[in-house]
């Protein structure tokens, strides 16, 4: 197996065994990002392919000063961001009669985190509306400030907030709803 240094270098001088196993090896990881931001395994596949060309076409501006996995996720990640911004923007919810809640100091509830399967986690992620859905991955997931959020995607901080309010709340259903049919209880 190759360094990363000397993958980068061969995927650069464009050779193909090179290209499929930076592929290969990086592939899985990057596609759990974009089932995160998608509705369907259908679409996380194209969003995956758009940044693996999005990854070749730019693979000569990585620098070397962080780990590749890194530069990859970041990649896709805004990959995955600019995809929905383009196209899903006008589903922002501006919702200026309802301020956000203040955030819950602890949201973890009493019940064990393998009560639900991260399959299941997942799907019910997915399952949210898109403007909720991408607020929550970039907030909970990215670590992105609802400023950074705000200045990314081109809506106000407050409808950043609403939106994760409203994406926490809803997921919190759902959880509490799969719980309920295994008798578990969720405790605020």
């Amino acid at each position: 197996m190759r360094s990363e240094q000397q993958l980068v270098n061969d995927c650069l001088s464009e050779n193909k065994q090179a290209q499929y196993e930076l592929y290969q090896r990086f592939s899985g990881v990057l596609f759990g990002i974009c089932l995160r931001y998608t509705r369907n395994r259908a679409e996380a596949e194209d969003l995956l392919q758009e940044a693996f060309i999005r990854i070749f076409a730019k693979l000569n501006s990585f620098g070397f000063k962080g780990s590749l996995e890194g530069w990859l996720k970041r990649l896709v990640v805004n990959q995955a961001i600019n995809f929905r911004r383009d196209n899903l923007k006008h589903l922002f919810i501006n919702s200026f009669a309802e301020p956000p809640e203040p955030e819950p100091e602890d949201d973890t509830g009493s019940f064990s985190a393998s009560a639900i399967p991260r399959e299941k986690l997942l799907l019910m992620i997915q399952s949210l509306p898109d403007g909720y859905r991408l607020v929550f991955n970039m907030y909970v997931f990215e670590n992105l400030s609802h400023q950074q959020i705000s200045e990314m995607l081109g809506i106000s901080n407050n409808t950043s907030k609403t939106q994760l309010m409203k994406a926490r709340k809803k997921l919190r259903q759902m959880v509490e709803a799969e719980l309920a049919t295994k008798n578990i209880s969720v405790q605020s």
